[in-house]
């Protein structure tokens, strides 16, 4: 009888309310101008990426197919929340609806752990190259690499599933209150009127261990990259050097964050809102300016394209 009633109470919550990151009315006007910015950016430097790489046929190699895979991730990732976020700063009540809230949080959770299994295979991508170079082209070929990203996406969307299903089936009848600026599993679960300890333990051990045991396995295969360039020739060590410094400093920023947040049970601490700030707004920024910054070959291309776009208009 009890749970019957529990469970006809689900209906009372049909909205969250979002906290946002501030209450004060100047700071969420100077966080909208620079979330703006960093939004827009994101989307110009990602796409940017992925239509030169498409563009310049120097770039169809297995790194710069995984690399147009992680801007368009970073792209839409983004997208995910910061659009929400920047309209929410001049809503009064920052709403969002339970069907929303759990649709948001499926995405999320698709393009975050798909980008961490695709870091994972672009550092056994560097590992080849820079190790085994003989036999890169034998080991990464396209039939290769292709079913491998087939494999990275089938592994985030039942990742997500998963997660998605487990919060789906908890009752929610009483607070309607997410300490954040977008939903995520940790704090609605906390919203949930059961004992979540299980669920709780469940996430721990999917995305925390996910998250984990990739963050392991990178620094591994970076630490034998390391070793292997020793032996190299001091321009080719150089140029190994830029590349694995350019994907550590990715990995660092994103796995850090799913570390700090998965890896322990659902407690809001004030560093959370700071760290997800970095997860969806700031390194899907910071990929683009690493990448190409300190990259060569994409500078080289982007000049190409840009170059022939201005050739074509002063005719």
């Amino acid at each position: 009888m009890e749970e019957a009633v529990l469970l006809n109470q689900t209906s009372l919550v049909t909205y969250f309310w979002l906290r946002g990151l501030s209450v004060n009315q100047k700071a969420q006007i100077a966080m909208f101008s620079m979330f703006l910015i960093f939004y827009v950016l994101t989307l110009i430097g990602n796409i940017l990426i992925v239509i030169t790489i498409i563009y310049d046929h120097r770039l169809h190699t297995p790194m710069y197919f995984f690399l147009s895979n992680l801007s368009f991730i970073d792209v839409c990732h983004s997208t995910v929340t910061v659009p929400k976020m920047l309209r929410d700063t001049w809503s009064e009540e920052k709403l969002i609806s339970l069907d929303a809230c759990v649709t948001q949080m499926f995405f999320l959770h698709l393009f975050a752990c798909t980008e961490i299994f695709l870091l994972t295979v672009m550092a056994y991508d560097r590992y080849v190259a820079i190790c085994k170079p003989l036999q890169y082209m034998i080991v990464m070929n396209w039939k290769v690499c292709v079913l491998l990203a087939v494999a990275l996406w089938t592994g985030g969307t039942i990742h997500s599933i998963a997660l998605t299903s487990l919060t789906i089936k908890l009752p929610y009848c009483g607070p309607d209150e997410i300490d954040n600026f977008f939903c995520d599993v940790p704090q609605v679960i906390k919203l949930a009127c059961t004992d979540t300890h299980v669920i709780e333990i469940l996430i721990v051990s999917n995305s925390g261990l996910i998250s984990v045991v990739c963050f392991v396995v990178l620094v591994v295969s970076y630490a034998v990259i390391l070793v292997s360039l020793r032996q190299q020739i001091s321009k080719g060590r150089r140029k190994a050097l830029s590349t694995c410094a350019a994907h550590l400093t990715v990995v660092t920023l994103f796995l850090g964050h799913c570390i700090f947040i998965y890896s322990r049970p659902s407690t809001s601490l004030p560093e959370d809102k700071v760290v997800s700030v970095f997860f969806t707004a700031v390194t899907p920024l910071l990929n683009p300016i690493i990448y190409t910054l300190r990259n060569e070959e994409m500078k080289s291309a982007f000049n190409k394209l840009v170059g022939r776009k201005e050739r074509r208009e002063e005719k």
